[in-house]
């Protein structure tokens, strides 16, 4: 490649453009960029907000108490027996491999990312759930608590025909 290669292929192409642009339009056009903004937010809250992560829902942090548990689970709707069904130690593998990857998908989609936690020691408390929706009974809901913070969760029911889903109550 010799110095006329090089040179043309550093050749770009700059197009200049400009335009007089009424101070009254652009205060309108910000105005009504504002306005749809916050009705898309309006509409999004509205419906529901089916994408939110738990962890914008509830202040997963300064979890400390069976007290604090409670009451991180009733942000949610979630009424439970005053005491944990069971309380495990954990210990978050250090690499996860094919088993984990449907769990990582629902912990990731409610905003919580357990790879930060490979490798250590985590406490689960399981609780039992008494409004189900359904009326279904020996549902519980899981909490997996690093350091006061609550780094996962679920609801799930152990049944034959059993499931698993995230913290926030399912639609109707």
């Amino acid at each position: 490649m010799d110095y006329h290669d090089i040179k043309r292929r550093e050749r770009c192409a700059v197009f200049i453009f400009t335009a007089k642009v009424d101070r009254r339009k652009l205060t309108a056009a910000a105005v009504a960029g504002v306005v749809l903004c916050g009705a898309l937010v309006a509409l999004f809250v509205l419906l529901g907000g089916k994408g939110t992560a738990v962890s914008a829902l509830a202040d997963p942090k300064g979890v400390r108490t069976n007290e604090d548990r409670i009451a991180y689970l009733e942000q949610f709707g979630w009424t439970v027996d005053p005491e944990p069904a069971a309380v495990e130690e954990l210990l978050i593998p250090e690499t996860f491999d094919e088993t984990y990857t449907q769990y990582l998908e629902l912990q990731s989609s409610q905003g919580f990312d357990l790879t930060k936690y490979c490798g250590k020691r985590v406490k689960r408390y399981a609780y039992t759930i008494t409004n189900y929706p359904t009326g279904e009974t020996g549902v519980q809901a899981g909490l997996l608590v690093y350091k006061n913070t609550v780094i996962g969760g679920e609801v799930l029911s152990s049944q034959l025909d059993g499931f698993i889903h995230g913290l926030s109550l399912p639609q109707s």
